[in-house]
C-alpha cells in the first residue's frame, strides 16, 4: 500500500510543488531555532554548578569521615599507643618519687613542677595537632620524642633531689 502512495507522490510531485510558504514563517522558524540555540548553554551551566556542588559535597563528606576515624593515638597507631602507656606509667611512677621529696625542698620541687608542666603543656598540644595534622606519622614521633624528655627530666630531677639529700646528709655529720 505505501509503495502506491509513494508512486502516487513521484509522479503528481509538480502539482504538491505549487505553494510555498510566505517570508515570516521562515522567520518564525528561524527564532524558533535561535532560541532552542540559547536555552542549551544555560541547562548546561546548571548541570556544571549541580555537579561542582555534588563533588563539593563527597569531598566534604570524605574529609568528615577521615577526622572520625583519626582520633587518638591507639585509632592512628596501636603500636605507639602501648609505649605511650609505657612512657606515662614510667614518668607516673618517677613524679611520684618527686612528691616524697617535695616536703624536704619545697623550692626545688616547685621548679621540677613547672618545668614538667611546660614539657606536658606541649604534648597536650601535639596530640591535639594529631587529629588535625596530614602527617601524623610526624606528630606520632614527636609525641615519643616529647615523652622521652619527659621521661629523662625526671630522671634528672630525681638525681639532683638524691645530690641535694646526700650533700644535706654530708654537711650534718
Amino acid at each position: 500500500m505505501s509503495k502506491k502512495i509513494e508512486a502516487f507522490i513521484r509522479n503528481n510531485k509538480s502539482s504538491f510543488d505549487t505553494e510555498t510558504p510566505g517570508e515570516n514563517v521562515w522567520l518564525k522558524m528561524e527564532q524558533e531555532l535561535n532560541k532552542a540555540n540559547r536555552k542549551k548553554p544555560q541547562r548546561r551551566l546548571w548541570i556544571s554548578i549541580a555537579a561542582s556542588v555534588m563533588v563539593i559535597m563527597g569531598i566534604t563528606y570524605m574529609y568528615n569521615q577521615k577526622a572520625k576515624h583519626t582520633g587518638t593515638l591507639a585509632q592512628v597507631n596501636p603500636s605507639q599507643a602501648k609505649k605511650q602507656v609505657r612512657f606515662t606509667s614510667l614518668i607516673e611512677e618517677k613524679t611520684d618519687s618527686l612528691q616524697v621529696y617535695a616536703a624536704e625542698n619545697p623550692e626545688l620541687y616547685q621548679k621540677f613542677t613547672t618545668d614538667l608542666e611546660r614539657i606536658q603543656a606541649d604534648y597536650n598540644l601535639l596530640k591535639q595537632d594529631l587529629t588535625k595534622s596530614p602527617n601524623q606519622e610526624f606528630i606520632i614521633r614527636a609525641m615519643e620524642k616529647n615523652l622521652e624528655l619527659q621521661l629523662q627530666v625526671v630522671s634528672q630531677q630525681l638525681q639532683i633531689i638524691n645530690q641535694v639529700r646526700q650533700v644535706n646528709q654530708d654537711n650534718q655529720l
